[in-house]
This record gives structure tokens, C-alpha cells and sequence, in this order.
């Protein structure tokens, strides 16, 4: 049995290097989108292609990434990647073309997936031991969304640090210069995070344990014939288009419920309040239960905030009900997303072998990232207005549905005896 031996510095830099090395790509441009789109003088549909390029070569590096995490040090390779990643940073700061942006999103694809996803999510698994895998998942997913939100805190203070105090009057050459700034402290702040993560983020356990010398293809395709795996697959698929769906409750609040743009907002600022919040709690907690079982419960909970959102019982008046409905839908998708990779263990899914795994279940379980945004679009313009989210949540239920069977199968599958 596997003990619980790293210490609690070594999630603290789990958690700090697991939110990093996705500032550059993703919460730089969530935070200060119209400023990204103005200074890298880019639209809508350009911003998305970018993401469309890292999502192609992500999907690629599961499948060849995940088995490397059990050949080396998930440490060294997180460190490697957050430095080549910050590296991309420079690049960005200049501001390039459209063309040259795009080949950054692919190598910050190639840095962020293929060196850097499995390696966390087996270290994670390791800081865990037999009995707090829980905790571990929870207290990881918790702290990413908590530490994503105080790194949004620093760049906003950074840009205003550097920019006039109107910022509508500030010319783009400002501008540009201000979130350069922020791109710099980023870089920085990342390539910091990486040089403690090699140096000190050591679990305790001889690394020889944990790894292969190599991985052969009879032991990928054992892997994969894993059940854990194979259901896994399913699980984090459905899980993940409740989470891409998540998007859209603002614009319903501005849409259907008649909130202001500043408002609505607000609804997307608890939502991100509420991710933190399901993780730590959730971590401090689901130990003491089957984990599986509990991640039935969170299908469960997203189910029927899917059901109320598509009934159409949420009307403008219905103030209470939003919100209530809105917690039910984050609580729900949050603790699945906290959890899926916290029943690893209890699925048998052997440790050494746990890159390999991830890689596998991760090509399948992100798809939603090619598929769920033109979805949940296509649906919504085909049918403007509350009938085309009702659709949306429709589609929400369903994949819930889908997956909280496979959950189900899950926690029978694989109950103690």
C-alpha cells in the first residue's frame, strides 16, 4: 500500500505549477479579452482559431505525452515544461502576427499537454497515498481555480500599474506596452514556480517505484483494456461538456433573465467562486465516503440543475430559483471535475502505470474542447433566445445522464470487497 508521505509544500507547488502553466494561453486572455484582441489586433474568430490550434496538438500530446510521465520524474518534466512554456511568453510579448500567434498556441499546446498534463495528474495521485485520493484531486482542482483567480488579481493591478488612469483614452502603443508588463511578470513568476517545483516538489518516494524503464505497446494496450479506463473515458467526456457548458449561465442571465451586461457578470465571477470552493471543501471531505459513489451524486446534481435550466421553469421573475439552480449545476460539474481522477485507485489503475492512462482517457475524456463549443453555439443561434438554451441545457442533461450511468457502472464495478 502506498502512504501518504510528500508534504503539504509539495501540493502547495502541485497546485501553484498546476494553474501556471495555463496562465499564458488561457487566463490572460479569459481576464483581459477585449485588451488581447485590441493589442494582438485580433477578432473573435481569429482568438478561437488560436485555441483551435492548441486544442489539435493537446490532443495529440495525451496520447504520446501520458506514457513519458511514467519514464521520468513527473517533477523534472513539469519544471521543463513550465520553463519552455514562460520561454513562449517572450514571444507572445512582442506582440506577433496572427500567423506567428498561432504557432505560439501550438507550441504552448506541445508544453502544457504533452510535458506537463500526465506528470501532474500521477504526482498529484502520488501526494495522495492509498487513502486520500480525495484529497489530493480535490484540494488540487480547489486550489488551481483559487490560485487562477489571485494570478487574475496581479495582472489586472500590474496593467493598471502601467497604464493611464482612463483607459478608454489610452492609445494602443499604451496599451501594448502596459500588458507587456504583464506578460513579463508572468513569464517570471512561471519560470520561478518551475525552478521550485524541480528543487523541492519531492514526494517522499523513490522515484524508481513510480516509473518504467520503458513503456512497450503490449503495455499501452493493456492499459486501454483496462474497464477503469474504458468507463473513465466516458465519465470525464460527459463531466466535461457540463464544465464547457458552464459558459453560457451569464449569457443566459443577461439573455433570459434580463440582467444587465455588469449583472451578469457577476453570475460569471460566482461561478468562479464557487469552482474553488466545491474543490477545497469537497477535498476536505470525500475521503470519508466511497469516492465513486460521490461522483455519482455530482451527476446526479447536474442532472437536475440541467432539468430545471431546460423545463423552463427559470423565468425572468424566478430570481431565486436561477441562482439556486446555478450552485445546484456548479456543484454538480465542479466535484465531477474535482473527482474523475481521484477513483484511479479505486479502479485498480496501476501507479506506475498511471501516465500511460491519463494520456489514454485524456484523448477521449477532452474532446469536448473540439466539439461542445460549436454545439452548444449551433444550438443556440438555431434557436435564438430561451428556446435555444433550453436545447443547451437539454444537451447538458443528456451527456449528464450518460455519464452518471457510467458512473454508476463504475462504483458497482469496483466496490470494495
Amino acid at each position: 500500500m502506498m502512504k501518504q508521505t510528500a508534504t503539504w509544500y509539495y501540493l502547495a507547488l502541485l497546485i501553484l505549477a498546476g494553474e501556471a502553466v495555463f496562465i499564458l494561453p488561457f487566463v490572460l486572455p479569459r481576464i483581459f479579452r477585449p485588451t488581447v484582441l485590441d493589442v494582438f489586433m485580433l477578432d473573435n474568430t481569429q482568438l478561437g482559431l488560436c485555441f483551435s490550434v492548441y486544442g489539435i496538438v493537446a490532443v495529440v500530446s495525451y496520447l504520446f505525452g501520458g506514457p513519458l510521465a511514467d519514464k521520468y520524474p513527473p517533477r523534472k518534466l513539469m519544471a521543463i515544461a513550465l520553463g519552455m512554456t514562460a520561454a513562449g511568453g517572450m514571444v507572445f510579448a512582442t506582440f506577433p502576427s496572427f500567423e506567428v500567434l498561432q504557432v505560439v498556441y501550438g507550441y504552448w499546446g506541445f508544453t502544457t499537454i504533452f510535458l506537463f498534463w500526465a506528470p501532474m495528474i500521477k504526482a498529484t495521485r502520488v501526494w495522495g497515498g492509498t487513502a486520500s485520493q480525495g484529497k489530493a484531486f480535490g484540494l488540487l482542482d480547489g486550489g488551481r481555480g483559487l490560485t487562477g483567480f489571485l494570478f487574475g488579481l496581479l495582472g489586472v493591478f500590474i496593467f493598471s500599474l502601467f497604464i493611464s488612469e482612463n483607459v478608454d483614452m489610452a492609445s494602443l502603443s499604451e496599451r501594448q506596452e502596459a500588458f507587456r508588463y504583464v506578460i513579463y511578470c508572468s513569464s517570471i513568476i512561471i519560470t520561478v514556480i518551475g525552478a521550485l517545483t524541480w528543487f523541492f516538489m519531492k514526494s517522499g518516494v523513490d522515484e524508481k517505484e513510480i516509473l518504467v524503464e520503458r513503456i512497450s505497446i503490449s503495455q499501452i494496450v493493456s492499459v486501454l483494456k483496462l474497464p477503469s479506463v474504458q468507463l473513465l473515458m466516458v465519465i470525464i467526456l460527459c463531466a466535461y461538456v457540463g464544465y464547457k457548458i458552464t459558459d453560457v449561465l451569464s449569457q443566459y442571465a443577461n439573455e433570459v433573465m434580463l440582467y444587465d451586461e455588469v449583472k451578469a457578470a457577476q453570475t460569471g465571477t460566482f461561478l468562479q467562486f464557487l469552482r474553488p470552493t466545491t474543490g477545497i471543501l469537497l477535498g476536505l471531505i470525500v475521503d470519508r465516503f466511497r469516492i465513486s459513489l460521490v461522483l455519482v451524486f455530482s451527476f446526479v446534481a447536474t442532472i437536475i440543475g440541467g432539468f430545471l435550466f431546460a423545463s423552463g421553469l427559470i423565468a425572468p421573475s424566478a430570481t431565486i430559483l436561477f441562482f439556486l439552480s446555478v450552485i445546484i449545476i456548479a456543484i454538480g460539474v465542479y466535484s465531477a471535475r474535482a473527482l474523475y481522477f481521484a477513483v484511479m485507485q479505486e479502479g485498480r489503475i496501476p501507479l506506475v502505470l498511471t501516465g500511460t492512462a491519463v494520456g489514454l482517457i485524456s484523448l477521449v475524456g477532452y474532446t469536448p474542447d473540439i466539439f461542445a463549443g460549436p454545439a452548444y453555439g449551433y444550438l443556440l443561434d438555431s434557436n435564438p433566445g430561451e428556446p435555444g438554451f433550453q436545447n443547451v441545457f437539454w444537451m447538458l442533461t443528456v451527456f449528464s445522464t450518460v455519464g452518471g450511468i457510467a458512473a454508476v457502472i463504475y462504483c458497482i464495478k469496483f466496490r470494495k470487497k
